[in-house]
């Protein structure tokens, strides 16, 4: 790394190479594949108007349709919120973002998930009082999950979640302190088997960090909350405090109206990253 006449570091020559060779690549690939919408398969938009209206509506609560946050007596363990219902064109477009490599839906699926953060923010200001900022944790994927994707998607959306609550007022940072060990793949499983799948297999790290500490989970889809369920029991037993969780969609209620399904824009992309975390 070469520093300019002031001090600041610079670009390296072979880094901005390594830069403009990938640019090249992601132009040819192009020229190559055409671009089509991740929701509707819609030719030259990644993710076109009609798609983007699935991520537009207001933040709402998700928790009441996810059994396993259901404490049986009217509550739920953790309020839930999130703009989307898991379903029809979002559902393809979250599935083609974690296992179909559509980093391009980084910025729109960031930016719901910003605007979850500034709605969870009037509901962490009553318990983050003298408890330091509030911790934005992402719900982890197993090490094979990072492996086969290159990355862990659900840490762009809380990231984005951290700078809502920081633009509601909060004092939020970016947190990594759950682990998940490998397991059964969860899509497909009900609320129970799935509860059962991650039994102990949930933990966390640098527990003295966490005693006393308000936690916001952050996921992608909620669908029985079995996930978030396990995160909440883990980190509570660290003596930290999970107040919310935020995620991108929720699937729909028994009984509720959702977005109709259409048919996917690719048939090879796998839908199960979407539920199997």
């Amino acid at each position: 790394m070469s520093r300019d006449p002031e001090g600041a570091a610079v670009p390296s020559r072979r880094r901005r190479l390594h830069a403009l060779v990938a640019a090249a690549g992601r132009d040819v690939v192009g020229l190559v594949v055409p671009v089509a919408c991740a929701g509707c398969g819609r030719v030259d938009e990644r993710w076109c108007g009609r798609c983007a209206t699935t991520l537009d509506g207001p933040v709402l609560g998700r928790d009441r349709g996810a059994g396993r946050l259901d404490l049986l007596d009217g509550r739920t363990l953790l309020p839930v919120l999130g703009p989307g219902t898991y379903t029809g064109p979002l559902r393809h477009g979250v599935a083609a973002w974690k296992d179909g490599g559509r980093t391009d839906l980084d910025r729109p699926f960031a930016a719901a998930a910003r605007r979850t953060g500034v709605a969870l923010a009037p509901r962490l200001r009553p318990v983050t009082g003298g408890a330091g900022p509030v911790l934005v944790v992402a719900v982890p994927s197993t090490a094979q999950a990072r492996r086969r994707r290159g990355r862990d998607p659900v840490d762009v959306l809380a990231a984005a979640v951290a700078a809502g609550l920081r633009s509601g007022g909060v004092p939020a940072v970016r947190a990594r302190p759950l682990r998940r060990a490998g397991g059964p793949d969860l899509a497909g499983l009900g609320a129970r088997a799935r509860g059962d799948a991650l039994r102990g297999r949930v933990r966390v790290g640098a527990v003295a960090r966490l005693r006393g500490r308000v936690v916001v989970l952050v996921d992608d889809v909620l669908t029985t909350g079995a996930t978030l369920a396990a995160c909440h029991g883990a980190l509570v037993a660290a003596g930290a405090r999970p107040a919310a969780a935020g995620v991108l969609a929720a699937t729909p209620q028994p009984g509720g109206v959702g977005v109709a399904d259409v048919a996917p824009p690719s048939r090879g992309v796998s839908r199960r990253g979407a539920e199997e975390g």
